[in-house]
C-alpha cells in the first residue's frame, strides 16, 4: 500500500471474489451466476436505451421501483434499486449499524465482515447449528442490527418463513437485514412481513434468478421509513447509483414471470439431478434452497479436489471457512454441464484407488 493510505484501512481485509481465469475455456461452477441468457424481453429494451447514454439515468428509478412493487404488490415508496445488492448492503450496514453494532452467522456471505470492518462497525458471529442452519434462539438476547443470508450463503440452507418472522419479532428496537439473494430457488420470501414489521429490510438480486448478473441490479423492500433512510443514503453516495441499460433491463425481467418461472425451475429441477449424482458417489451436503451444493467427501479434501476439478477444466469453489474448509460449493449449471462435472469428479475419484 501507499504511504498516503489511511490508517484506518490498513488492516482491510477485502471479499475476494470468485476467480475469473482466462487461460482456457472452463465449465464455470465457482460463482453462482445463472447459466440462462436474460430475458428476452430485457434484452429487446438495452438497444433502445443505448441511444441515451448521454443522457444521466433516473436518479429515481422510478420505472424499475414500480415494477419491483407491482411485482409484491407493494407502494414504489417502499423500494430502492441498487448497484448490486452489495450496494444496498453497504448503505444498510450505513444506515442502521454505524455506531452501534453487528450480528450474523460465523458461515455466511464474506461480505458481511468486510462492511463491518470497513465502517467499523463492531460485531459478533454466531456459531450455525451441526447442520449448517441458523438457530433463531441464539439470536433473542441480541440487541445489535442482525443480518442473515436466507437461504445462507454458503451452504444453501433455509429458514422457513415462520423463523424469520420470530427472529423479526423477538426485538423490535433492532433492524433486521435478511439477504435473499438465493430465495427465489425454493424458499419463500420474507418480504410480505415488511407490511407489519417496520424493523426488517429484505434485500434482493437480480444476479442470480432473473439473469442479470453483468448488469448489477439490486434492491431493497421495507417500510416506508427505512427506504427513506436509505435513500438519505444513496443521494449522499451517489445519485445515480443504477445505469440506465441496467435499470431497463431489470424492469423488464421483473415483469416476464415466464421466463423467470422456466429458468428457475430447470434450476432447481438440475440441482435435485446433481444432488442424487452426488450422493451415489459419497458425497454429503446441507440441504440446499440456492442455485447451488455444498459438497464434502471423505475420499478427497476440498481444496485438492477443487484444484483437480480445475485442472480438467471446471471451476468450483473452494471457501476457506474452517468449518466448510474441506467442502466444496458447486453453482448449479446446465444439465449438461452438471453431467460433465459427475463425470470428472467419477475419473477424479477413480485416480484415488
Amino acid at each position: 500500500m501507499s504511504r498516503f493510505f489511511s490508517e484506518k484501512l490498513s488492516s482491510l481485509e477485502p471479499y475476494t471474489p470468485g476467480e475469473q481465469p482466462r487461460d482456457m475455456v472452463y465449465i464455470k461452477l465457482n460463482t453462482n451466476e445463472s447459466p440462462y441468457p436474460p430475458s428476452p424481453k430485457a434484452l429487446a429494451v438495452i438497444e433502445g436505451e443505448a441511444t441515451r447514454l448521454n443522457l444521466y439515468s433516473d436518479p429515481t428509478a422510478r420505472a424499475l421501483h414500480e415494477a419491483i412493487a407491482a411485482h409484491y404488490s407493494i407502494t414504489a415508496d417502499r423500494v430502492i434499486a441498487s448497484n448490486g445488492s452489495d450496494e444496498i448492503l453497504a448503505f444498510a450496514f450505513d444506515a442502521f449499524a454505524n455506531g452501534k453494532s453487528l450480528a450474523f452467522p460465523d458461515v455466511t456471505y464474506g461480505f458481511y465482515p468486510v462492511f463491518a470492518n470497513l465502517f467499523g462497525i463492531p460485531y459478533t458471529t454466531v456459531p450455525l447449528d451441526e447442520t449448517f442452519t441458523i438457530r433463531v434462539e441464539d439470536y433473542a438476547h441480541i440487541d445489535s442490527t442482525v443480518v442473515i443470508a436466507n437461504p445462507n450463503a454458503k451452504t444453501g440452507t433455509y429458514l422457513p418463513l415462520s423463523k424469520i418472522e420470530e427472529l423479526v419479532v423477538q426485538n423490535r428496537d433492532r433492524v433486521v437485514i435478511v439477504d435473499e439473494a438465493y430465495i427465489d430457488f425454493g424458499g419463500e420470501s420474507a418480504i410480505p412481513l415488511t407490511d407489519r414489521y417496520d424493523n426488517l429490510l429484505v434485500v434482493q438480486t437480480f444476479s442470480k434468478s432473473r439473469n442479470l448478473a453483468g448488469a448489477r441490479v439490486g434492491f431493497a423492500v421495507g417500510c416506508a421509513e427505512l427506504i427513506a433512510d436509505l435513500n438519505r443514503v444513496k443521494y449522499s453516495f451517489n445519485p445515480y447509483n443504477v445505469n440506465r441499460l441496467s435499470m431497463a433491463a431489470a424492469a423488464q425481467a421483473m415483469k416476464d414471470e415466464a421466463y423467470f418461472d422456466e429458468c428457475t425451475g430447470k434450476i432447481i429441477e438440475t440441482r435435485s439431478f446433481i444432488a442424487e449424482a452426488l450422493t451415489k458417489l459419497g458425497f454429503t451436503y446441507p440441504a440446499s434452497k440456492a442455485n447451488f451444493i455444498l459438497a464434502h467427501s471423505d475420499k478427497i479434501g476440498g481444496k485438492e479436489l477443487y484444484q483437480k476439478l480445475k485442472a480438467k477444466g471446471v471451476l468450483v469453489r473452494h471457501l476457506s471457512d474452517q468449518r466448510i474448509t474441506d467442502s466444496i460449493r458447486i453453482t448449479i449449471g446446465t444439465k449438461e454441464q452438471m453431467e460433465t462435472l459427475i463425470q470428472k469428479i467419477q475419473e477424479i475419484l477413480e485416480d484415488l484407488t
